[in-house]
């Protein structure tokens, strides 16, 4: 059974539903400080920066950890002057920034966030997946390559339950999913460049199926909903079952999800430990995505070769 704990992004639907323009490497920035400020024993307040660690944004999301670290720091400079408008309880619309204060730790590969009063309220460490908040596994959103894909899922994903949304209105629509003013005018380049591209990214790399039917006023478009369907899960695969009758269970992957297998091949120790199994010029040497696949596939034909520098179920552990 997988661990439906890991990396889950939580974070109120005000938040979620805040009009706002971020980037991918924005969005990514901030899906790790909801990730990391969760699996802290304090959360997040606003007198506690927050450590995002470029290794871990290349682990995460793919890359070398000093591409990371400018890809934050470039993300960062206009992250800190971004703003965003959300409805307060009495319907009324407030402004706020992401981010208070920055600081670089250039020497240890680091960036130290403090995030403004609206976005603390807004990220909360929650174990499941309570009334009023939106929950995702990160990694259902890291092969997204369109920052509008990320967008849309994280405002489908909360009525996955409900299996249908209520009305998207056109304009605020397009401000939830970053469009500025000027950007994609015509309903036609909207649909094409974002909306139904979005849909097809989303239908191909994460865990829901979605559709779409467009809301009209005569003949003007003035809105959409949305089907939200789960995609049915794989059944495990019949390698993963087998056990290690004579080793046991450290040194089996029975019952390790993907993402649990990512993170043991993510392990800087197991590159460490199997990096000579690859040639020196292979280029899943330079982004972690491509070394993870890799590693998985040839974890779940045969891993008992991952057995022999310590029990494979260690490597979860860094």
């Amino acid at each position: 059974m997988s661990d439906k704990k890991t990396n889950l992004v939580v974070k109120t639907n005000q938040l979620n539903t805040a009009l706002q323009a971020l980037s991918k490497i924005e969005v990514r920035m901030i899906q790790l400080a909801i990730v990391d400020a969760r699996e802290t024993n304090t959360g997040l307040d606003t007198n506690t920066p927050l450590r995002l660690d470029a290794m871990r944004y290349a682990e995460m999301f793919g890359g070398t950890r000093q591409n990371a670290y400018d890809a934050m720091k470039r993300a960062e400079d206009t992250l800190f002057n971004r703003r965003f408008t959300y409805m307060d309880d009495d319907g009324k619309p407030v402004k706020s920034r992401w981010l208070q204060q920055v600081r670089y730790l250039d020497g240890e590969g680091v960036i130290e966030l403090a995030f403004t009063m609206a976005v603390v309220n807004g990220i909360s460490r929650i174990n499941g997946l309570e009334q009023f908040f939106t929950s995702y596994l990160l990694e259902q959103t890291t092969k997204l390559n369109s920052v509008y894909s990320v967008r849309l899922y994280e405002l489908l994903v909360q009525w996955k339950a409900a299996k249908k949304t209520p009305i998207f209105e056109l304009e605020k629509f397009r401000g939830q999913m970053g469009i500025g003013v000027n950007e994609y005018k015509k309903m036609c380049d909207f649909k094409r460049r974002v909306l139904d591209a979005a849909v097809e990214e989303i239908n191909k790399e994460t865990d829901l199926k979605i559709s779409y039917s467009q809301v009209k006023k005569g003949r003007t478009i003035t809105g959409f909903t949305f089907i939200v369907h789960e995609k049915p899960q794989d059944k495990p695969d019949k390698a993963i079952k087998q056990r290690d009758p004579d080793n046991g269970d450290m040194f089996t992957i029975d019952g390790l999800s993907d993402a649990q297998l990512g993170r043991i091949t993510r392990n800087p120790k197991f590159c460490q430990d199997f990096g000579h199994m690859v040639s020196s010029t292979s280029p899943i040497n330079q982004d972690m995505n491509l070394w993870s696949k890799e590693f998985i596939e040839r974890i779940k034909k045969d891993h008992e070769p991952f057995n022999k520098e310590r029990p494979i179920r260690e490597y979860l552990d860094y």
